[in-house]
């Protein structure tokens, strides 16, 4: 979302390095350690995401606990589509860890750039390979949106599934009726389109991350799933970044 928002972004692994460059660029340096990273300088506002549909993993995982107990805030977010005792137990977990933490409890309403291609039809839904492997989740944001907008049918991929995609299938058994991008080298890519034309699926679902048709040639009609972030209760974000946001506007006076 960063890159379709128009917004600076620097990468790469000499955090030093980065941090001079941004100080160049910005008054506010928003780090987005993914999930799978800590930040690598002392932050004003320290602020971490709780999923419900994988309740306790705020418990269990590193780097995730870490920035449970590091935070100043905690979004739970995804309300809409998780079971409310799932909510709940994170919600009473977040407070175990860090209870001096703001919690935000937040929906993440999902929308379809072609809704029309779902309704009714046979489709395939390709997630995010890593959420559904090491992540352990059976699905994602893609079959959410495929159900909520009424598909006919939603096409196991297994039985279509060639090379390293088969292994996948075979390891992870936990996974849903979903179609994992595990990768983007030119191999991964050619497994993906095979195994997308072998389900002759009358559209593709693709609830990615990355926009998959700027990787690959997709070969059906297909629709992209994205979410955002809608506050249900619990302090604003703008009410807490307005503090930091007000202090990078005042001038820096030598002594």
């Amino acid at each position: 979302p960063h890159i379709e928002r128009g917004n600076v972004v620097f990468a790469g692994v000499d955090y030093e390095a980065i941090m001079h460059e941004v100080e160049k660029e910005a008054d506010v340096l928003l780090w987005d350690g993914g999930n799978n990273d800590i930040p690598f300088y002392q932050t004003d506002l320290y602020i971490t995401m709780a999923d419900p549909h994988r309740p306790g993993h705020e418990m269990a995982y590193y780097p995730g606990e870490v920035n449970v107990r590091a935070a100043d805030v905690v979004i739970l977010n995804k309300c809409d589509t998780a079971k409310p005792e799932f909510v709940e137990q994170v919600r009473q977990n977040i407070m175990k860890l860090n209870p001096k933490a703001s919690v935000i409890l937040a929906d993440s309403p999902m929308s379809a750039d072609k809704p029309e291609l779902i309704r009714g039809r046979r489709v395939l839904v390709v997630e995010d390979g890593p959420t559904l492997t090491h992540g352990e989740m059976g699905y994602g944001a893609g079959l959410l949106a495929a159900r909520q907008y009424g598909a006919g049918e939603i096409i196991d991929p297994r039985p279509f599934a060639v090379g390293s995609l088969k292994d996948t299938f075979e390891k992870w058994a936990h996974l849903g009726p979903v179609l994992p991008a595990m990768g983007y080298s030119e191999k991964q890519c050619d497994e993906l389109r095979q195994t997308i034309a072998a389900s002759k699926a009358e559209a593709v679902v693709i609830g990615t991350p990355i926009d998959l048709g700027a990787v690959i040639e997709i070969g059906l009609p297909s629709t992209r799933i994205r979410y955002e972030l809608e506050e249900k209760s619990g302090p604003t974000l703008t009410e807490l970044l307005q503090p930091i946001i007000d202090k990078a506007r005042k001038p820096v006076t030598s002594r």
